[in-house]
């Protein structure tokens, strides 16, 4: 027979080794994200058809937001598990440190998204080390790092309703909101 001490030891160590298994996040494989053709301005999608990017294709006046939003893009995309700028995006940031260039009166937040997987702990630490990565970004371009705040909202304010793998891809989002000096 196993003493009592010894069958409360086996317990606790392996209710730990759960507690650690169900922290780590799991890699899952998944499918590529479709090539969605976006709007103009639109998301960048990894590996999509990204349309124009930069190109001045909206009616928008210069240095609004409106002109942010629809001539430049205020949303990049990020793998599973990831908070690493993709590719993909470099345009789409690349034109977006042109654009605050241009408005140096404007200031910007940089808010991190994650999809509905995960704990909330878990997707508001992904959140702000993908907010970090765009901040940092548009810093090496040159963008003033005091003119960029940044935010998690982890899964908590998801832009594509339900739980599918086009759903997930588009929330897993950086986006950036202009919050002062814009005309």
């Amino acid at each position: 027979m196993i003493p009592a001490s010894t069958l409360i030891k086996l317990a606790a160590v392996g209710l730990v080794a759960t507690t650690m298994a169900a922290c780590t996040p799991k890699r899952a494989v998944e499918p590529a994200v479709p090539n969605v053709p976006p709007e103009t301005g639109g998301p960048v999608y990894p590996g999509g058809n990204n349309g124009n990017v930069g190109g001045n294709t909206g009616a928008a006046m210069p240095g609004s937001a409106q002109d942010f939003v629809v001539n430049v893009g205020d949303r990049v995309y990020f793998d599973l598990d990831s908070y690493q700028v993709n590719p993909e995006a470099y345009p789409r940031l690349d034109a977006q440190a042109q654009w605050l260039q241009r408005y140096p009166q404007v200031n910007v937040r940089i808010e991190g998204n994650a999809d509905e997987r995960g704990t909330r702990e878990y997707n508001l630490a992904l959140g702000a080390r993908r907010a970090e990565s765009i901040r940092n970004y548009l810093v090496n371009r040159g963008v003033p790092a005091g003119r960029i705040d940044t935010i998690s909202f982890g899964k908590e304010r998801p832009i594509a309703p339900g739980s599918s793998q086009d759903s997930w891809a588009r929330n897993r989002n950086g986006h950036t909101a202009i919050v002062s000096g814009a005309q």
